[in-house]
């Protein structure tokens, strides 16, 4: 009997409960920094949200079912051109948020600083979208729309996302006020880099290329003092001709000084190229868990 419950555990989709989590937890996030930051300062919002805060301004209409009705529409635009899975996860996502907005519409505002609520509401709404998108969903919106038109028309989705957000934010500033077209601008802004920071994770590791004459040397330095894998490279000087061995590795940024001597001890003519890796999965760094 046991072994059977254990069979039964094993095929329980463990990582598809754990992206319907993640999308609820994004959600919850997201509706609490509209609700408490960014409806109360009058801050105008990109895509679907963004219209529907509008229209709650202009109408009284709630956001959440706004939101939800604005967003039916485009899901099913977007039946053939998305996975299935992707789809459910992010219908899920659209009703989450749609509940959410209504459950947190009481909150009380945060702050009447609007520049205060457009940081600290990008950082919120930052996390809660990074959490979505990590957990493999959407708010769907505009995002479907995009896609629909990049197939239709010679403009790319960044390109349509980008004017549909520009119209928003006009609206906002013709209708409303400049500032609150100015605040959306810098509460997107931080939102879209904070989004990124939760998808690739703060580890930010360096990519270190190495051109020298001692590269066994550098390499078998480097896997014993940093345990770090390294890969040589066979190359050709362009203007000498002459053959050589390229070094490469990933290490952490706290171990960017300790490979900077190790290389100097051996080639202090080395050529160095160091780069940035915002996100490494492997041995070593982050597992595959979650990704």
């Amino acid at each position: 009997m046991i072994v059977g419950w254990r069979k039964k555990i094993t095929k329980f989709p463990w990582q598809l409960l754990q992206h319907f989590l993640g999308v609820l937890a994004g959600a919850l996030t997201v509706a609490f920094s509209i609700n408490s930051l960014i409806i109360p300062n009058h801050i105008a919002d990109g895509g679907v949200t963004g219209i529907a805060i509008i229209l709650h301004y202009l109408l009284t209409w709630p956001v959440s079912l706004t939101v939800f009705l604005l967003n039916v529409p485009l899901f099913l635009l977007g039946l053939k051109m998305v996975g299935r899975e992707f789809l459910i996860l992010s219908t899920f996502g659209v009703g989450a948020v749609s509940i959410a907005l209504g459950f947190t519409s009481q909150v009380p505002a945060l702050t009447n600083d609007s520049l205060l609520a457009a940081i600290f509401g990008g950082v919120l709404t930052g996390i809660g979208m990074g959490l979505i998108f990590r957990s493999r969903g959407s708010l769907g919106g505009t995002d479907i729309l995009a896609v629909y038109l990049s197939r239709t028309t010679p403009f790319s989705v960044g390109q349509i996302l980008l004017g549909i957000d520009a119209v928003i934010f006009l609206v906002a500033a013709v209708i409303f006020r400049p500032e609150m077209a100015m605040y959306a601008m810098i509460y997107m802004f931080i939102a879209t880099q904070v989004i990124d920071l939760v998808q690739a994770g703060m580890n930010h590791s360096k990519s270190v290329l190495v051109v020298t004459q001692a590269p066994q040397r550098i390499a078998e330095d480097i896997m014993a003092k940093l345990e770090r894998g390294v890969t040589l490279f066979n190359a050709v000087g362009a203007y000498s001709g002459d053959s050589k061995q390229i070094v490469y590795c990933v290490i952490r940024r706290t171990e960017l000084s300790q490979i900077k001597e190790i290389i100097h001890n051996h080639d202090p003519r080395a050529f160095v190229a160091i780069s940035e890796v915002p996100e490494v999965v492997g041995e070593g760094f982050s597992s595959w868990r979650g990704h």
